[in-house]
């Protein structure tokens, strides 16, 4: 079954927009080394560990909304079995 075009699209953007979000929790965690390395006030690098954690938190959510869209969205699905599965999926990784 091949993807409809603009689905392909929006499938690009969210992979694209995911890898931006990570890129820049990478560079967050990269500070934080470099503060350790500085031997930087704790409650500064304790403030930045708290910003990577939420960075990193919101991209974990965007990509479990992905795995419930992808189960939700599936026409060969019936609506127990969508049920079943996002309840797998919030079981599993949450």
């Amino acid at each position: 079954m091949k993807v409809p075009v603009e689905q392909e699209q929006a499938m690009a953007q969210q992979r694209d927009a995911m890898l931006k979000r990570l890129a820049r929790v990478e560079g967050q965690i990269r500070g934080i080394q470099a503060m350790i390395r500085r031997e930087e006030d704790c409650e500064a690098v304790a403030q930045q560990f708290s910003a990577a954690r939420k960075a990193l938190d919101r991209a974990y959510q965007e990509m479990l909304v992905c795995l419930v869209e992808e189960a939700v969205l599936n026409p060969a699905s019936d609506s127990e079995e969508t049920l079943a599965r996002v309840r797998a999926i919030f079981t599993k990784y949450t």
